[in-house]
């Protein structure tokens, strides 16, 4: 089984629409390990964005400052979810990163709208609703930032009985 996190963003929590995406990762089978309501400091998003994501290495000071900006707007909602090529099936789920280029059907498509032109523009951070894992190796890095192990739980789902049945001979 596949980990990855998913971090709500101010303007997720802010606008009440937590609860209704986490339904949708739920509805598809995915398991929540862990989940909390926290409000990262700067230091704490640096590692983040930069260490783990390298955002200023990749698309500069700029951009990043206003990423830490638009963070600290409001509290964060942080989750782990776990099942069969997780990583994958939520960025699917979640859409690409600039909402404009979102599909319908997706989070970011069906929730935001805004494009790099406009946070560009504007001097503003994207808006985007939600953060998830950009990789495997991204998640393996990014989990143990915002959860310890003793904040993770494992249980069994009802989905888990059906997908993790072994063959019969």
């Amino acid at each position: 089984m596949e980990r990855t996190l998913i971090v709500f963003k101010p303007d997720a929590v802010q606008r009440g629409i937590v609860g209704e995406i986490i339904t949708r990762f739920e509805k598809v089978g995915l398991k929540i390990l862990g989940v909390k309501m926290i409000q990262p400091s700067e230091d704490f998003l640096h590692h983040h964005y930069e260490e783990i994501g390298t955002m200023i290495t990749r698309h500069g000071k700029e951009i990043f400052d206003n990423t830490v900006t638009m963070m600290k707007e409001g509290p964060v909602i942080a989750l782990v979810l776990e099942g069969i090529d997780a990583v994958t099936l939520v960025r699917k789920m979640v859409g690409t990163t600039e909402p404009k280029n979102s599909a319908p059907g997706t989070i970011r498509g069906d929730y935001a709208h805004m494009s790099y032109t406009h946070a560009d523009g504007n001097g503003i951070a994207l808006v985007n609703i939600i953060h998830a894992s950009g990789s495997i190796e991204d998640a393996i890095q990014e989990i143990p930032h915002w959860f310890s192990d003793d904040q993770l739980f494992d249980y069994e789902t009802v989905h888990q009985k059906f997908t993790l049945k072994k063959k019969s001979k």
